[in-house]
């Protein structure tokens, strides 16, 4: 069993906290613009018929309904987050989809999954790398479960490359995005997400982790001036 340190426990409460507001949190740190992000995200896999993906920080369950929507009606969805509140809400929404014969939900974090090697065609994880305490090893077991030739695609905020664009961006971050998210759920949710943001690794970084984590053919897609990145990796 995979002990979470104190700050993964700590940002598991948080979520859990934060669980029934989750949605409109993404909608606000996106400007609007994540369902976009996650459509052109789930582009990137190559799943086929009767082919099984894995949503790792699945949360309230966006990215399994998108892949879901965009897969033949064989494909096998399991959807994880090592947050309780965030499966209930999820489960909720999925019930209420044409897809709940199709997704699964199970509790667990990224760095200690409960899948054999080799079992999943795709792994995706969007907004949730950056709160993985142990970025390599998450990184690690999405390999690990991951057919060879399969895909990781990895949706994460970034920041901007443009000076101009990049002030304006933070201004919102440190400045509007607490104050806003304050008056409809916890404060100090809302100052860590944007502070989880500012201190991810640069897009270079990021792959270079990616890589020693043993993923190759490398590549990644920077979105709406470099707000969003889209990392995608192969297991060899």
């Amino acid at each position: 069993m995979f002990n979470l340190s104190d700050k993964g426990r700590g940002i598991r409460d948080m979520f859990d906290a934060i669980a029934p507001r989750y949605d409109l949190l993404n909608r606000l740190l996106s400007l609007g613009i994540d369902r976009r992000w996650r459509t052109l995200a789930v582009a990137q896999l190559q799943i086929p018929a009767g082919g099984r993906v894995l949503d790792v920080a699945t949360g309230t369950g966006d990215v399994a309904l998108e892949i879901a929507a965009r897969t033949p009606d064989t494909v096998r969805i399991v959807g994880e987050d090592f947050t309780q509140g965030m499966l209930v809400h999820g489960q909720d929404k999925i019930a209420r989809s044409p897809y709940a014969h199709r997704i699964v939900l199970v509790n667990a974090p990224c760095e200690s999954m409960p899948h054999p090697d080799n079992c999943f065609d795709g792994v995706t994880i969007a907004f949730g790398i950056r709160n993985v305490v142990d970025r390599l090893a998450g990184l690690k077991e999405m390999h690990r479960v991951l057919r060879p030739s399969g895909r990781a695609v990895i949706l994460e905020f970034s920041n901007p490359r443009s000076r101009v664009f990049k002030s304006i961006y933070y201004f919102y971050f440190k400045r509007i995005l607490p104050f806003i998210g304050g008056l409809i759920s916890k404060r100090s949710a809302y100052q860590y997400l944007p502070d989880s943001v500012l201190e991810f690794p640069s897009q270079e970084e990021f792959s270079a982790l990616m890589a020693e984590a043993g993923f190759t053919q490398l590549r990644h897609i920077d979105l709406t001036g470099g707000i969003a990145t889209i990392y995608v990796g192969v297991r060899p």
